[in-house]
């Protein structure tokens, strides 16, 4: 592995670019990536404030960063671009400000929330993300972890994992806010250009996730151009770790036809 950046497959396959979730880094994608070896390169970077990707600017806007680095992984000569979560909304962006490098787009479970309606299910959403906020500015960003992952986890409880995870994921925490302007507001103006993707989309979603997700996803699906849908029966925001078998199958099919 190089330093910040794992591969699988060999070089000269078809490429993909994995783009992984907020508090997690590359490697949460072996699973799935693993599993599609035998057929792609797949390159999975650390993001911004995780692993060993640049620690960030906090004087910068946090997606446009993202947006950056990710670019630097993307070849010109493009590649299928997977993201999931907050990082789906970086792929999603990408693909409209680098079209000619995203041959097809994959969204998993993207946390846009400004695309869902107001209603319960964005409220409920919001009350949380006040919550962990609360806790961050008090100095608790540990309760703040443990809130985030009782909504956006794999089913872990916080107060079990090892010690240096914990600490880890609670070190993270000044990224859920500093992620607020893009997700919430829109900042980085993703829904009025939804129009200008011009490559074929996947957008992903587990059958147990919140239900703000399908709510974005249906707004999405109604912008973009070329969108098709896909359930993960039984899996919850995190599928690519709790169901990759699932996933692999769904990203084959889908970039079989893409």
């Amino acid at each position: 592995m190089t330093r910040g950046l794992r591969t699988w497959g060999e070089a000269g396959a078809p490429e993909v670019l994995l783009l992984h979730c907020t508090l997690a880094h590359g490697g949460a994608w072996k699973g799935v990536a693993r599993r599609l070896a035998d057929r792609f390169h797949l390159v999975a970077p650390d993001m911004v404030g995780h692993g060993e990707g640049p620690s960030g600017d906090p004087a910068r806007d946090y997606h446009d960063q993202a947006t950056e680095h990710a670019l630097g992984f993307l070849p010109e000569e493009g590649a299928h671009l997977v993201g999931h979560s907050f990082a789906a909304t970086v792929a999603l962006r990408l693909a409209i400000e680098a079209p000619g490098r995203v041959r097809s787009l994959v969204l998993i479970e993207p946390v846009l929330f400004a695309a869902a309606p107001d209603g319960p299910a964005k409220s409920a959403n919001a009350e949380k993300l006040g919550r962990m906020g609360m806790k961050v500015a008090a100095g608790d960003t540990r309760g703040a972890a443990r809130i985030f992952l009782s909504v956006w986890g794999a089913g872990e409880d916080f107060d079990e994992l090892p010690e240096a995870q914990a600490a880890r994921m609670a070190s993270q925490m000044w990224i859920i806010g500093a992620q607020r302007a893009a997700l919430h507001d829109d900042a980085a103006r993703l829904l009025p250009r939804l129009g200008q993707v011009a490559c074929p989309v996947l957008l992903m979603e587990g059958s147990t996730s919140p239900p703000v997700i399908g709510q974005i996803l249906d707004m999405l699906e109604a912008g973009l151009p070329q969108a098709e849908r896909a359930v993960i029966d039984g899996a919850g925001h995190m599928a690519p770790v709790t169901h990759p078998d699932a996933v692999a199958g769904a990203l084959a099919d889908f970039l079989a036809r893409a």
